[in-house]
C-alpha cells in the first residue's frame, strides 16, 4: 500500500513542481445569462500544456457534478437557487460558453451521480433518481423516484454525497455530528461509540428500489467520520472514499498536543472500503508525520501510542483540515497518460502545515491502486496568498466531473462558479516536456 512521504520540505518543493499559470487571456464573451471568460495568469494554476477557463458562474452553492454523454452538465446545490436545487446547464451553440439555465428539483443537498440512464442525486435526507432519455436529459424532472428516505440530519456534515456500483448498488455517506464522539463539555470518549449505529458509516441500498429506509440498507463501511468525496474505481471495481479528519486535539490534552500539532494533526485519508471495512474513527487517527494509526485520546492515547490493528489502512494520507469534498476518477484519454486511471480530489479547506489549500490535487493509480506520491493539479482557487492574504478566498472547489472530450469540471461552492481545465498540450514540445522536472 503506497505511503507518500510528508516531510514539509518535500511537500513544499514537490507541490510546485511543473506548475505554470493558465491560458493566455482572451476577451470575455457575454452570454445571455452570465460572463465567461479565461482565467488570467495571476489566477489558477495548471501544470504545463493544461489551459484554464470559467464556463459558468452565479450557480449558487454549487456542489457535486455530472455530466452526460451529450455534455448537459447536472450541478447539485446546497442550497436552493430561485426555489431549485438542481441545475441542467447547456452550452446550446457549441462555443464552449453556458447559456441555457433550467432548475428542478425542490431540494438542497450534495450528491449528483449519473450512472446507466439514470441520474441519481440526494437532499440531506433521502435519495432519488430521474429517469434519462437518449440525450441524457431528465425525463419527468418534477417526478423524481424517491429511493431512500429517513436518512439522519444533525446540526454540522449533513450531506448525503453518493456514488453507484456496476451491479445496481448505491453508496450513501452519512457523517457524524461529533467531531470525537466525546461526552458534551468533556474530553472523555463514549465507549463504545453509541453514533457508529447509525452514523459515521458508508450505508448501501439498492439503486433501482423504492422506499427503502435505513432497515432495508447494509453499513457497508463504518469508523469514517465524515465522507464528502467518494467514487466507484472501474480498474479495482471497488469503492473509494475521502474522509474529513478530526480536529481539536489541544483543547483537551494539552499535556499530549500543542496548538499547532493539533492544526498539523491528523491527515485526511483516502480509503478504498470493501463490506464489512473499518476505518478507526473515533478510536484511532491517521498520523501522516509518524505514518501510524494513533490510539485517539478520548481512548487512552498519548499522541504516540498505536491502535487500530484490526482497522483498515488509508490508501493515501494528506495533511489535515484541508477537506476533500470531491473524488473523480479520470477514465478518459484526453489527458497524457499519467493521469489516466488516476484520482483528482478537490480540497475545499487548507493545511496551516503547509499553507496551501483550495485547489485539486491528482493521485497516479496503477492496476487500480495509487502508485506514486499525490501532487497539485490546479492550485490558486483561492485568489488570494495563504501565507500572508492580501484578500479573501475566492473560491473554494468542491465537485469534480469529466466531459465527453475528458476535459474535467470543477465546482466551486463559495460564488458558484464552474472551471473547464482542458489539455491542448501543443504548449510544450516533447523534448521540453521530457526533460521537465518532476515530483520525488
Amino acid at each position: 500500500m503506497n505511503k507518500p512521504s510528508f516531510a514539509v520540505a518535500f511537500l513544499l518543493a514537490a507541490l510546485t513542481t511543473g506548475m505554470r499559470t493558465g491560458a493566455t487571456p482572451t476577451p470575455p464573451t457575454r452570454s445571455s445569462r452570465h460572463v465567461t471568460k479565461t482565467i488570467v495568469a495571476s489566477e489558477l494554476k495548471v501544470p504545463t500544456g493544461f489551459s484554464a477557463s470559467i464556463v459558468a458562474e452565479d450557480l449558487g452553492s454549487a456542489r457535486h457534478i455530472a455530466i452526460s454523454k451529450t455534455g448537459d452538465i447536472y450541478v447539485k446545490l446546497a442550497k436552493l437557487k430561485d426555489g431549485k436545487g438542481i441545475y441542467r446547464l447547456r452550452d446550446t451553440d457549441k462555443d464552449g460558453v453556458i447559456d441555457e439555465r433550467v432548475g428542478f428539483g425542490d431540494y438542497p443537498g450534495t450528491g449528483i451521480y449519473l450512472k446507466n440512464g439514470y441520474l441519481y442525486t440526494s437532499s440531506n435526507s433521502s435519495v432519488f433518481r430521474y429517469k434519462l432519455d437518449e440525450n441524457g436529459e431528465v425525463i419527468n424532472p418534477d417526478q423524481p423516484e424517491k429511493l431512500v428516505s429517513g436518512l439522519i440530519v444533525k446540526e454540522r456534515d449533513q450531506s448525503k454525497s453518493i456514488a453507484v456500483d456496476n451491479q445496481d448498488n448505491i453508496y450513501v455517506n452519512v457523517a457524524s455530528d461529533n467531531d470525537a464522539c466525546r461526552e458534551a463539555g468533556t474530553g472523555k470518549g463514549m465507549m463504545p461509540c453509541p453514533i457508529l449505529d447509525s452514523a459515521a458509516a458508508i450505508w448501501q441500498f439498492k439503486a433501482n428500489k423504492p422506499n427503502q429506509t435505513y432497515a432495508d440498507g447494509v453499513r457497508y463501511a463504518r469508523g469514517l467520520k465524515n465522507v464528502v468525496g467518494l467514487d466507484w474505481n472501474p480498474v479495482s471495481n471497488s469503492l473509494f472514499v475521502m474522509q474529513h479528519g478530526r480536529g481539536q486535539f489541544h483543547d483537551f490534552y494539552p499535556q499530549y498536543y500543542t496548538a499547532k500539532q493539533s492544526a498539523e494533526l491528523p491527515a485526511e485519508t483516502m480509503y478504498e472500503v470493501h463490506k464489512g471495512d473499518d476505518a478507526g474513527w473515533p478510536y484511532v487517527y491517521y498520523d501522516q508525520i509518524q505514518k501510524k494509526k494513533i490510539l485517539a485520546p478520548e481512548y487512552g492515547g498519548d499522541g504516540k501510542k498505536t491502535g487500530g490493528e484490526k482497522t483498515i489502512d488509508p490508501a493515501v494520507a494528506f495533511p489535515a483540515h484541508m477537506g476533500p469534498n470531491g473524488l473523480l476518477f479520470y477514465t478518459g484519454t484526453a489527458f497524457p497518460a499519467k493521469y489516466r486511471n488516476g484520482a483528482f480530489i478537490a480540497f475545499h479547506s487548507q493545511s496551516a502545515e503547509l499553507h496551501k489549500g483550495y485547489l485539486v490535487a491528482f493521485v497516479p493509480f496503477k492496476n487500480g491502486k495509487p502508485s506514486g506520491n499525490w501532487e497539485i493539479f490546479a492550485d490558486n482557487f483561492a485568489g488570494t496568498d495563504l501565507v500572508k492574504p492580501t484578500g479573501p478566498v475566492q473560491h473554494r472547489p468542491c465537485g469534480l466531473a469529466q466531459g465527453p472530450d475528458g476535459s474535467l469540471y470543477v465546482t466551486d461552492d463559495m460564488n458558484g462558479t464552474l472551471f473547464k481545465i482542458a489539455y491542448k498540450g501543443a504548449s510544450m514540445s516533447p523534448k521540453k516536456a521530457a526533460s521537465a522536472p518532476k515530483a520525488k
